[in-house]
């Protein structure tokens, strides 16, 4: 478990904003990254000192990727299996596989998260029209229907508000296999940023409120609106989770606040949308803790300093640009992205609130 040494080079897959920001904090590290992404232009490659541009199907690049790197992350988690098979016979992947294969199928982590004895939303699995109905007529309605995989951000869900809706939402599901959600009463929604290094030691960031519309995160509030209670509830359930996978790297929990305790929502084995406070809140934010771990290196100091609203910006928000530069403890971060596009994440920024 030798830690990577400064020169050394991480391989990202996925070449996203996420990818871009793994890709500064591994340079104030003193490492080189090497982005892995089928896409041109894309906002890692701008900062990256390396970007390879190859299919997940392209076996021959994956070798090249491979040779090049000391050890292979990712910044999203729906990665071909196979492309991970040519991967893992050359580098180390981290965070692990079955951290993506729990992921990457709803179904299958909600099984996970159950079998650790968590409390999820109640769930059933959706093969066809009909177990969608006596799902319906056993879980009730409102619920969602959603893809068993490859859904983000609001896509690949229906939300069931009568039984009469079924045939419809299945159809929308077009062919995919899918997973039922039964109602959760929840009063707010955190989530916990968690890390976990190569030595199982386990930090985890102060549990951030988020508010979503149209399916996507527009703000995250550190602190949340918990109990001390709560909060170690918080990050007793993620490192719970981090210990079950042998996990290594950053993970994003998301958990429903209810009256009868903490549900969890999902979990994303990357660094995380609602971690970005931690740029503004934190000595280490999620990025260098990220890359501390798959590194090798002892986990830094992830005490929340600040208190910190992050605002993604999406969309039209760019307009509001001049205004958002202007500001008072403002931190504005952009993504590098060209083109603007309704529901498009183009940066996000972060409002110190209190000292």
């Amino acid at each position: 478990m030798t830690a990577l040494p400064p020169g050394a080079t991480i391989g990202i897959l996925g070449g996203g904003q996420l990818g871009r920001m793994l890709s500064v904090a591994a340079s104030r590290l003193g490492y080189k990254t090497c982005v892995f992404e089928p896409a041109g232009d894309c906002p890692a490659s701008h900062v990256a000192n390396f970007h390879l541009q190859a299919g997940y199907d392209d076996v021959g690049a994956l070798a090249r990727f491979a040779d090049a790197v000391d050890v292979v992350t990712y910044e999203f988690e729906n990665i071909p299996t196979s492309a991970l098979d040519a991967l893992e016979a050359r580098r180390p992947i981290r965070p692990g596989r079955r951290a993506l294969a729990v992921s990457q199928d709803r179904l299958t982590e909600k099984a996970f998260l159950t079998d650790l004895g968590l409390t999820c939303a109640p769930f059933r699995d959706i093969p066809d029209l009909a177990a969608l109905q006596a799902a319906l007529a056993d879980l009730g309605t409102p619920a969602i229907l959603k893809t068993r995989r490859l859904g983000y951000d609001g896509k690949g869900q229906v939300r069931i508000d009568s039984a009469d809706q079924a045939g419809a939402a299945f159809d929308a599901m077009a062919g995919a296999d899918a997973i039922l959600e039964g109602f959760v009463d929840f009063q707010r929604e955190v989530s916990v940023i968690a890390a976990r290094g190569l030595s199982g030691e386990v930090v985890c960031y102060d549990p951030g409120e988020n508010v979503h519309r149209d399916g996507i995160l527009r703000t995250t509030t550190v602190p949340a609106t918990l109990t001390a209670s709560q909060r170690m509830d918080a990050a007793l359930l993620a490192g719970r989770i981090l210990n079950a996978l042998d996990y290594v790297g950053v993970m994003g929990v998301e958990l429903f606040v209810t009256p009868g305790g903490l549900v969890v929502n999902e979990v994303a084995p990357r660094v995380h949308n609602s971690g970005h406070w931690t740029q503004a809140g934190c000595a280490v934010d999620q990025f260098e803790q990220h890359i501390r771990a798959v590194a090798g290196l002892p986990l830094g100091d992830g005490q929340r300093q600040v208190d910190v609203v992050m605002e993604n910006l999406i969309g039209d928000d760019m307009d509001r640009l001049p205004d958002l530069l202007a500001a008072p403890a403002t931190q504005v971060h952009l993504y590098g992205k060209a083109e603007v596009r309704a529901g498009r994440k183009m940066g996000h920024v972060n409002r110190f609130t209190a000292a």
